[in-house]
């Protein structure tokens, strides 16, 4: 999941550098969702092998 954040967030630098505004917009805003879904599960993953050992 932390890849596919990483390819949105390119895609997005790559469109606002040629000037692509709305589809920079939309590819960053992606990538910062899925940035936050990888950091919430990898936590709860944190969490819960601390529990269970």
């Amino acid at each position: 999941m932390l890849g596919w954040s990483v390819t949105f967030l390119l895609v997005a630098l790559v469109a606002a550098l040629f000037g692509f505004g709305g589809i920079a917009s939309a590819s960053a805003g992606i990538a910062q969702i899925l940035f936050f879904i990888f950091l919430a599960l990898f936590v709860f993953t944190l969490i819960a092998r601390a529990v269970r050992s």
